[in-house]
Order: structure tokens, then C-alpha cells, then sequence
């Protein structure tokens, strides 16, 4: 099943400094696991506030919620998911 998650830096609620280059190199390493490992199939930064849009491979929501919540950023509570959601195939590129 693919999975896509918005998310969004929870920059309102900690201050731009506590977002280190360590954390965010570790954030980085921890995507690119994620990616290796085949779950996430692509990932894009946002232009309208700190976070990232996320294309999942996952075998259910909780193996999806389980990968996302792995991110060091979450796992501090400082990535909000604003959504997470599986898809379905366009119906209409389907037989008719």
C-alpha cells in the first residue's frame, strides 16, 4: 500500500536554533534508511512552511505511523503529520 504524509516542522512551538545541523543530519540519515529499506519511494521539501511531503510504502497506516514516528524530529514532538493517508489507483487509467 502507498502511503502520503505531510508534515510540518513544529516551529511555533520550539525555537529555530533548537532545530541543530546535528538533528537535522540525523533526520537526514534516518530518511535515507527509510529509503534503502524501500518504504519511502520519494520525499519533497514544502515551499510554504518547514516540513516535508512523503511518498510511503507500507504494508498498513500503523507500519506507515510507525516508520514516520521513527524520524528523530518526531520522535521529540517537533514534526507535526498533517496528514497521513493511503491511496488507491486513479479509477480512471483502469478498465472500463
Amino acid at each position: 500500500m502507498q502511503f502520503v504524509i505531510v508534515s510540518r516542522r513544529r516551529t511555533d512551538v520550539f525555537p529555530t536554533e533548537a532545530f541543530t545541523p546535528e538533528l537535522i543530519a540525523a533526520e537526514g540519515q534516518r530518511v535515507r534508511e527509510l529509503y534503502s529499506a524501500g518504504m519511502i519511494r520519494s520525499i519533497w521539501r514544502r515551499k510554504d512552511t518547514p516540513g516535508a511531503v512523503i511518498l510511503m510504502e507500507a504494508g498498513s497506516e500503523e507500519e506507515a505511523r510507525a516508520a514516520a514516528a521513527s524520524l528523530p524530529l518526531a520522535q521529540r514532538d517537533m514534526l507535526e503529520l498533517i496528514v497521513l493517508t493511503e491511496l488507491e489507483p486513479y479509477p480512471a487509467f483502469g478498465p472500463r
